[in-house]
């Protein structure tokens, strides 16, 4: 599926070599990404510093840490901010949270594609506020190292919380500015880990998966692929969130039924 916008055959011949290589070298398949947005992006990425060709460019991510960790970040695409469209929250925390905890009253939630940790701090919030956080198992999961040691920190820009409400802001941060802190009863309560979607393998027994703003950016292959493991990850009953660019049209063909918008209920 090669983009002649590009130009050259051999310019289509060096980005599928770099595409085998990352491969290989990493586990991230670029080939599972929409190739014209993936290759825009990287084209940039190469230009930027100083490559004429994807050849060398991959020769230098491999030696340099700089910039395999600076290729990571922009393959990953970490746009992220507490509490992102509110109200599909508050319909988490009032309506899908408290039927899940009348029937079971130790929770295992899984936060996939985590990012800088935005999302799995917000679902800490709620649960806490539900009174469950304590008997919670609250997983979170990204491939990209970089922003798993910036979720670690807890360390968030004034932007990243605007949309948390005004009682929990006041609860749960500390600091200002550029440095709002999160309380230390959350980052305890998230166990972070590194973790390819694609490729490793998913627990299961899920009573919630969340996992929002990232299958945009997957081909629809990969994107069925990745419905299938995470409806397998849930328990019979067991909530997938969704973002809100990511409706899934025929929830059915993975053991799936629509509970609300951007919801799904695994059938049991």
């Amino acid at each position: 599926m090669s983009n002649h916008t590009y130009g050259s055959a051999r310019e289509d011949e060096d980005f599928a070599a770099f595409v085998a290589n990352i491969r290989k070298a990493t586990s991230i398949d670029l080939s599972q990404y929409k190739e014209t947005q993936m290759r825009r992006r990287l084209t940039t990425l190469r230009t930027k510093n100083g490559f004429s060709d994807f050849a060398s460019y991959f020769a230098a991510i491999m030696a340099e840490p700089r910039l395999r960790n600076e290729f990571l970040d922009r393959m990953t695409i970490n746009v992220s901010e507490f509490w992102r469209n509110p109200n599909r929250w508050h319909t988490l925390m009032d309506r899908f949270l408290p039927d899940m905890i009348r029937r079971s009253p130790r929770l295992k939630i899984w936060s996939a594609a985590c990012s800088t940790g935005e999302e799995p701090y917000t679902l800490a919030m709620i649960l806490d506020r539900l009174g469950v956080l304590g008997q919670t198992t609250l997983l979170a999961t990204d491939i990209d190292d970089g922003v798993l040691a910036k979720a670690k920190t807890g360390v968030y820009p004034e932007r990243s919380i605007r949309e948390v409400p005004k009682d929990m802001a006041a609860q749960y941060f500390s600091g200002g500015g550029d440095a709002y802190q999160v309380d230390d009863k959350l980052k305890r309560a998230v166990r972070f880990q590194k973790q390819n979607l694609l490729f490793d393998p998913f627990a299961d027994g899920f009573d919630l998966i969340v996992c929002r703003n990232v299958m945009i950016y997957f081909t629809e292959e990969a994107k069925q692929q990745l419905y299938q493991k995470f409806a397998q990850a849930l328990k019979p009953g067991g909530i997938l969130f969704v973002g809100s660019t990511e409706q899934i049209f025929s929830p059915g063909q993975y053991g799936l039924e629509t509970a609300d918008t951007f919801f799904y209920r695994r059938i049991v």
